[in-house]
């Protein structure tokens, strides 16, 4: 068996159904490009990250303020997988451009908390559905206990590439 260099684990060979699931991924990557993305980005939104020159890495931060509590920067960090200084430059620029809004934690106020600004809910909102509908539309095509075996394969996968 051989070795892959990068982590010394023994590497073998794919089996026809991992090439096949493994082909599929690049297939999915024009619809994260930019273009795509810009389009279907309602105007506010697109207007305030263009106008601030936000970048697609600042646009990440914004469906982990949708739902749920306000956040600390610390944990947008650990979500995003990146460091404290640089989840610190992203929430900057956004809050420079009006898009999220930073407060001090009334229970620790060494903490700064994160949260969308009311004013561009709407429009992130919007933009989350077009960005998802393909998706829910495939899960709408799927039987329960696929749609519960692909969910559960999707989450699978993103405890893999965060861990």
């Amino acid at each position: 068996m051989q070795h892959t260099p990068e982590s010394g684990k023994p590497s073998r060979k794919p089996t026809p159904a991992e090439l096949e699931v493994v082909g599929l991924v690049p297939l999915l990557e024009p619809f994260y490009r930019g273009a795509v993305v810009r389009g279907l980005m309602p105007a506010p939104l697109r207007e305030a990250m263009e106008t601030h020159g936000l970048t697609p890495r600042h646009g990440a931060v914004l469906p982990q303020l949708l739902a749920g509590p306000p956040l600390t920067v610390s944990e947008i960090a650990r979500r995003l997988q990146v460091s404290l200084p640089t989840a610190s430059d992203l929430v900057g620029g956004l809050s420079r451009a009006g898009i999220v809004e930073r407060a001090e934690d009334p229970a620790n106020r060494r903490r700064v908390l994160v949260s969308l600004a009311e004013e561009f809910r709407p429009p992130l909102e919007t933009f989350i559905v077009r960005r998802t509908e393909p998706l829910l539309r495939a899960l709408d095509g799927l039987t329960p206990d696929e749609r519960a075996g692909f969910v559960a394969g999707l989450t699978a996968w993103v405890r893999e590439v965060q861990s």
